[in-house]
């Protein structure tokens, strides 16, 4: 048998710069330089994608419109132009096959590209990310940002070193000291309900982690556990998966006071809805189960699914069961610190405009 040890993998991960709000002020010179939103500007409107002039001011996406204005007087809200964003994430994606046939997308704007074994016999990723985001500018006119490491977490991770329209490189010398440095509420992969967990177990930093056994974090964070053990190492075996097809779209939110009252909570489904349907918009999908999750003040957590006989046409359906998921739940046992909507049963959505042979998942 072949003992040799397998080679190191060169995972570049490439994120599109401010990408819905940037293909905006592309398309619109008007807007160029200027604070924009893409998303909509009603009482109930969510922020799709904010450009880097508003996120000056801390507009960010998934931020409610009236207190996106309120921070950015100025703000320009366009709304978002799926069909748009698609077409340029087709041709973003046919640059990236140009140097490899292995590529995972995350969603229109980001992607996880394997050049170990590389279309165009280059031997330095560094340099393949460097020629990738020139393809990108020379085509669609917009910045791509992008990391370069060993494994999938660290090239994430490393993309968002030098935005915008900047690159960075974890090697596998620096990879463990780069964790252990960092804050763990930094970690993608740890939202802030786990990220507010781990401090409650004194855990705060990479090195914090890193010193936790995984008996311990699995007893503690679950089926999760063993994927925090072996990142806090620098460690992160999961391959760049080419077919990976997208099983449920969902969003939560930890509120900054828990929740006791039914009004108060279900005002707080529409953003959730929003986004969820936002994101299924961008990849061209629907869904027929519908999940609500609820966490606790003492993190105890309960969900409630129902699955419909027709996909969800759009915020208006899912705000309608959603209320019904919760009216069920109350009243609440503990005030509500976290909701939660799921979509799941995922199928193309015909009523979207499609691309061509469009796949579960593979929208970039």
């Amino acid at each position: 048998m072949d003992a040799r040890p397998a080679p190191l993998r060169k995972i570049i991960h490439v994120d599109m710069d401010a990408f819905y709000a940037s293909v905006e002020q592309r398309d619109n010179p008007e807007l160029r330089g200027k604070p924009l939103a893409v998303g909509g500007a009603a009482e109930r409107g969510v922020v799709a994608a904010a450009s880097y002039e508003a996120r000056l001011f801390g507009v960010h996406s998934a931020m409610p419109s009236v207190t996106a204005a309120r921070k950015c007087p100025g703000l320009i809200f366009v709304k978002p132009r799926f069909d748009a964003y698609r077409e340029v994430s087709e041709k973003i994606r046919a640059i990236f096959s140009e140097y490899t046939p292995i590529i995972e997308p995350l969603s229109l704007d980001e992607a996880y590209l394997d050049v170990t074994e590389n279309l165009k016999d280059m031997p330095i990723a560094t340099e393949i990310a460097l020629q990738i985001r020139a393809r990108i500018k020379a085509v669609t006119g917009l910045n791509a940002s992008a990391g370069i490491s060993y494994n999938k977490f660290l090239a994430k991770m490393a993309s968002d070193l030098n935005k915008p329209n900047g690159q960075a490189v974890i090697t596998p010398r620096h990879g463990p000291t780069f964790v252990e440095e960092l804050a763990v509420k930094k970690f993608h992969g740890v939202g802030p309900a786990t990220a507010e967990k781990m401090r409650r177990l004194g855990i705060e930093t990479g090195a914090d982690l890193k010193a936790k056994s995984l008996t311990f974090l699995s007893q503690h964070f679950g089926k999760a556990g063993p994927f925090f053990y072996g990142i806090a190492r620098g460690i992160d075996e999961r391959p760049v998966r080419p077919d990976r097809e997208r099983k449920s779209i969902g969003a939560e939110d930890t509120f900054a006071a828990d929740i006791s009252a039914l009004q108060a909570a279900s005002d707080e489904l529409r953003p959730l809805a929003q986004k969820v349907w936002s994101s299924c918009r961008a990849k061209g999908l629907s869904g027929k189960t519908l999940t609500l999750k609820v966490k606790y003040a003492d993190f105890t957590q309960v969900t409630r699914s129902r699955t419909t006989s027709v996909p969800f046409a759009g915020v208006e359906d899912m705000l309608e069961l959603a209320h019904v998921l919760l009216v069920g739940l109350h009243p609440f046992k503990r005030p509500v610190r976290l909701l939660g909507l799921t979509l799941s049963s995922l199928v193309i959505d015909k009523q979207a405009d499609q691309i061509d042979k469009p796949q579960l998942g593979l929208g970039l």
